[in-house]
């Protein structure tokens, strides 16, 4: 069964509520879109396509409410909502992508009436959600070529269904190597603090029926080191020209040690998380979160609260440690730069 972690429909936005999974599923629905600000900054909804498709899904809602006012006062609230979501998360472009993606067309259709301009803009959020499946499931056929058969992979964060609008980045590779009958393997990180890899990818790797072992995130490079893992597929949520890719905390880590031993590592992004206006990784944005998530697990205090707590939801992993960017358009290789640019639009 598919896992459907968003779905818009009757104008309102459905969203599985991520900070509750493995234990409860429950879906948190948003009606306006300050309820779909926060439900990206708090991580209701979280992985790069997906709250790209969910701050699309938010300008329409925006749309909806001030679609009442006189053209020129809802065209300004509509500016304003859109920078409010826009803004949610700084790290992951695929956000500021879908909601230029939707001040497109309000620019380009300024002489209709605000009701007009709403219409076309829930159909083009309604085309990004469907391109995304379409694009993560072109990106697992082209992942594919590359996991051997009978492969150990080793993954971090959650790239599956839940970080997309369906299917998954680099757990949809993953996802696709299983159901053609690679017999793979996998290793999930448990990607602390807020356990992404242990609530969440573990909870679709059991769905799915893919044999897989969660593991700390301290034990990745020794299973690295002793020969035990063949592959290493992750996500991303913005690469730079020059192919550096920033990605939850810890996967530079884990590119270090991959490319100490020989170990190919993946990022699995659709063009989307290109961020054709930046040059390297050092332009990136690191989104820091609260220090409750260091020094709370599952509410409960673990740490003393006097302490200092830094918590960088990101690292940026430079593009001598990637093997390849797997992409709907195909996998690009070294030289990054030149290889990038050829899919700009």
């Amino acid at each position: 069964m598919e896992i459907k972690s968003i779905e818009f429909k009757d104008e309102v936005l459905r969203l599985i509520d991520q900070r509750k999974l493995p234990l409860v599923c429950e879906v948190v629905e948003c009606k306006t879109y300050r309820e779909v600000e926060f439900a990206i900054r708090d991580m209701i909804v979280r992985g790069a396509p997906a709250i790209g498709a969910a701050g699309a899904f938010g300008v329409v809602l925006a749309a909806k409410e001030f679609k009442h006012l006189p053209k020129e006062e809802f065209l300004t609230e509509l500016a304003a909502a859109n920078k409010c979501i826009a803004a949610a998360r700084p790290t992951a472009v695929n956000l500021m992508w879908a909601v230029a993606k939707m001040e497109g067309v309000i620019n380009a259709n300024r002489d209709l009436e605000p009701d007009g301009i709403y219409r076309l803009l829930a159909q083009e959020a309604d085309r990004i959600a469907m391109e995304d499946i379409a694009a993560n499931k072109a990106m697992a056929r082209w992942g594919n070529e590359i996991v051997p058969h009978g492969a150990t992979i080793l993954t971090h964060c959650n790239t599956g269904a839940l970080a997309t609008v369906g299917y998954g980045t680099a757990l949809g590779v993953i996802r696709e190597a299983h159901r053609t009958g690679k017999r793979i393997k996998v290793y999930a990180d448990e990607t602390r603090p807020r356990l992404q890899g242990a609530r969440l990818t573990a909870w679709e790797l059991v769905r799915e029926g893919i044999p897989s072992t969660l593991i700390p995130d301290s034990v990745a490079p020794t299973l690295i080191r002793d020969g035990k893992i063949d592959l290493v597929l992750v996500g991303a949520d913005r690469i730079a020209l020059n192919g550096d890719t920033a990605n939850k905390i810890g996967t530079y880590m884990l590119s270090e040690i991959a490319r100490r031993f020989a170990v190919p590592f993946y990022v699995v992004a659709p063009v989307s998380t290109i961020d054709f206006a930046i040059e390297s990784g050092a332009q990136i944005v690191i989104e820091e979160r609260d220090k409750k998530e260091v020094t709370h697990v599952g509410g409960e205090q673990v740490a003393p609260l006097e302490i200092e707590v830094y918590n960088p939801a990101f690292d940026v992993t430079p593009h001598e440690n990637i093997t390849g960017i797997i992409t709907e358009k195909g996998i690009i290789r070294a030289p990054f730069r030149e290889n990038i640019l050829k899919l700009k639009e």
